[in-house]
């Protein structure tokens, strides 16, 4: 039980830079609160305790406002980020290393009794108010953005945006955060099938800005291997002159 806190404790501190102290983790957590409270009620619902462990649960929720069924089986450095509104259902599975931030939803899709939540493996991680839906998986390493509604499986790896949600493409995702990152914000999270305007513009600006990276990059490239030094030549060039640069083309 100690060695299980250390573990939550520690995974607190990796992953949240507002956390200070030990003791304010302990004290001021609700998400570390509600997976200690859940490992009580979880034994006691395998010890056929129904009612007791639900009651604890329903005591938990009002005192967290994160809602963990006792049926749910949680892993190892699963940390719930804020928590408020975490709603985790009765046969959920969340694998080590997994992280939930505020109003996510691992939810069912039908009222039949068996296997009817999400399972999380390995190191998923599901932002802000997003909801995963149905007896689904999540790959390892995978990751959810911000209000996506998740309805099927989510490959290991893979970033799934949007209402419902799709998969990001890894290569044009990652211009875009290289980019974004440069111009001093994050579009994590955002995808370009949202029919929000402001959403697609933004997008569209930084397509436009990781094209023409591009083609500066190929003009310069060409330019060098026309046996042109282009540092040399732009040390001693005029500053003023605006066609320095077809003159050194030409």
């Amino acid at each position: 039980m100690i060695a299980r806190l250390r573990e939550d404790i520690t995974c607190v501190f990796e992953r949240d830079p507002a956390a200070r102290s030990t003791w304010e983790v302990l004290t001021c957590y609700p998400g570390l609160h509600a997976l200690v409270m859940h490992r009580l009620t979880h034994w006691l619902w395998g010890m056929r305790l129904r009612w007791l462990a639900r009651f604890i649960a329903h005591l938990t929720r009002w005192a967290t406002g994160i809602e963990i069924h006792p049926g749910a089986t949680i892993g190892h450095r699963v940390f719930i980020d804020h928590g408020m509104g975490v709603v985790i259902g009765e046969t959920a599975v969340i694998a080590d290393d997994c992280t939930l931030y505020h109003g996510v939803t691992l939810g069912g899709t039908s009222w039949n009794k068996g296997k009817r939540h999400p399972t999380l493996l390995r190191g998923v991680v599901i932002g802000a108010g997003a909801k995963v839906l149905g007896p689904i998986t999540l790959g390892e390493g995978a990751k959810v953005g911000s209000n996506a509604v998740v309805v099927r499986d989510v490959p290991a790896g893979a970033t799934a945006v949007g209402i419902p949600a799709r998969i990001v493409d890894a290569g044009v995702q990652a211009e875009r955060e290289e980019k974004a990152e440069k111009m001093g914000f994050s579009a994590y999270a955002i995808s370009s099938t949202e029919d929000d305007p402001l959403v697609k513009a933004i997008h569209g600006l930084l397509d436009h800005a990781v094209d023409t990276d591009r083609r500066l990059e190929t003009l310069l490239k060409a330019i060098e291997r026309s046996g042109v030094s282009l540092e040399d030549d732009m040390a001693t060039a005029d500053k003023f002159d605006p066609n320095y640069l077809s003159k050194i083309v030409d």
